[in-house]
């Protein structure tokens, strides 16, 4: 990046180390009216957030770090605290990114995204290749990360700038064509509750905060049209920037060159759809009989009680390791030496974020917060809840990763929620996708960095278009999950 990102995020960090632990002292001594535990889970919590938000040292090495903190300063014994890491949504964690990995590895993930790119008509007008490179990064980032899906795609867009403007220099076109990437990579992690962590975390602490479950194909039901919605504004307007351009058939010849280089499917591309495709009827088939036959139908309840989200995706995970694709060598789709590679800090940080969270309605915090955020902000209705909480998570996403935003603002909101004696679902949903926006800035999110590290986005550019799309963002989310929300949900 610039010397100025470079500067700002190194004098971000060295704040950390001054801030968190001066946090920490103002908030142990301050005359709190909190229980002793609660207290102290309060100045521990908040050196935690200053350190996710300024990122001084890892993510996942501060969530450990929170924890072990509860239990040396004697807000919970250590099997209390550090229980959640045995959370069955870790594991949903670990089978899907060994999932994502095998696609990665195997290249499937950029032979599907070149085979939509080569339909007949797309690669002949630059704005149809805008809106089937953003559709096929939104595709892609359903099931994979939105990082991985960006550091796939910005290649092939690279590539496809360089024989467009083989004719003439399209600068506008460029910041659209590569921007498009970052957001739609976003807009597809809102689609399933796999797309991103933030879904996951929010997920965890609906189900054990609130006691609400929701499905896969629940997610899906808000989360898809989420996705599909924000894709179509951002393409429609990013689109209006390529009509001045040409058709070129160059477009075209390069796409279909890329495609016929990659060859016949692999065994190791087979066996990974094949993996993939099994993970993914199991994830979706509970929601399909409770759609034709009812939640309280037994099919529906055996299927929910004997391959929940975290089986299905360790039995497709499995196959991974069973599959071969050299019988006599013994190799199989996935090596163990690439399985190891997956974010496994995404899983800690995911761990110590919920440990804490747990802890902080355990001691009572959460509700103080909550009580005194309702007082300040006077949240009244259960839409303004829904609005503010979606707000503040995107606002938060954009100086700190979306993770830590969705690990701080949840639990806060749930308990915002239960002191204002409203709706838990609803907002928790909702600050959970809002945790997904936030795109004005380099710093905002990895997928921003890599596009802005092309060269070919100008800041201003970014900003402007970040804050538009962040102000729509909420407007679409706060939207659906207040109109879909009641039906698939059970919510108030």
């Amino acid at each position: 990046m610039p010397f100025t990102e470079e500067t700002f995020d190194l004098w971000r960090r060295r704040a950390g180390f001054l801030l968190a632990p001066l946090v920490f002292a103002l908030l142990w001594v301050a005359p709190l009216v909190l229980e002793p535990r609660a207290h102290r889970l309060a100045a521990i919590l908040g050196a935690v957030v200053v350190l996710w938000i300024t990122e001084a040292i890892p993510m996942a090495m501060t969530a450990f770090l929170g924890v072990a903190a509860t239990v040396l300063f004697g807000v919970a014994p250590a099997a209390e605290a550090f229980a959640p890491f045995a959370d069955p949504i870790m594991f949903l964690f670990v089978g899907s990114f060994m999932l994502a990995r095998a696609i990665f590895f195997h290249g499937l993930d950029r032979r599907l995204a070149l085979a939509l790119l080569s339909l007949p008509g797309v690669g002949t007008r630059p704005a149809r290749v805008l809106g089937a490179f953003a559709l096929a990064t939104c595709l892609l980032s359903m099931w994979i990360s939105n990082t991985a899906t960006v550091a796939m795609m910005l290649p092939i867009g690279l590539s496809l700038l360089h024989v467009l403007e083989a004719h003439r220099p399209a600068p506008a076109f460029a910041s659209a064509l590569l921007f498009s990437t970052s957001l739609a990579a976003a807009f597809g992690g809102l689609a399933t509750p796999v797309g991103t962590a933030p879904n996951l975390i929010g997920i965890g602490f609906v189900r054990r905060e609130a006691g609400v479950e929701v499905p896969f194909f629940t997610w899906m039901t808000i989360g898809m049209p989420a996705s599909l919605v924000l894709l179509a504004i951002t393409v429609a307007w990013l689109g209006g920037r390529s009509r001045r351009l040409a058709a070129t058939d160059g477009l075209a010849a390069r796409l279909q060159t890329q495609r016929r280089e990659q060859g016949p499917w692999t065994r190791g591309q087979l066996n990974t759809a094949i993996a993939f495709g099994v993970t993914v009827a199991l994830w979706v088939l509970p929601g399909v009989v409770a759609l034709g036959w009812g939640a309280d139908h037994p099919a529906y309840r055996a299927l929910q009680g004997a391959v929940p989200e975290s089986v299905a995706a360790l039995l497709g995970a499995t196959l991974l390791f069973v599959l071969p694709t050299d019988v006599r060598q013994l190799r199989f789709t996935l090596p163990w030496e690439e399985a190891v590679q997956i974010d496994w800090w995404i899983v800690f940080l995911y761990g110590g974020g919920i440990a804490l969270g747990a802890l902080a309605f355990q001691t009572g915090l959460a509700e103080a917060i909550g009580r005194g955020l309702m007082g300040l902000l006077g949240v009244r209705s259960g839409f303004s809840l829904l609005f503010f909480s979606t707000l503040l998570a995107a606002i938060l996403s954009e100086t700190t990763s979306n993770t830590a935003s969705a690990n701080m603002v949840v639990p806060v909101v749930i308990a915002l929620a239960r002191a204002a004696d409203l709706d838990v679902v609803l907002p928790a949903v909702g600050a959970t996708m809002g945790a997904s926006l936030g795109f004005m800035l380099p710093v905002s999110t990895p997928c921003n960095a890599l596009v802005y590290a092309s060269g070919r986005i100008p800041l201003p550019t970014m900003i402007r278009y970040g804050l538009l799309i962040d102000l729509v963002g909420v407007v679409v989310v706060v939207a659906l999950v207040a109109s879909i929300g009641p039906l698939v949900l059970g919510a108030r």
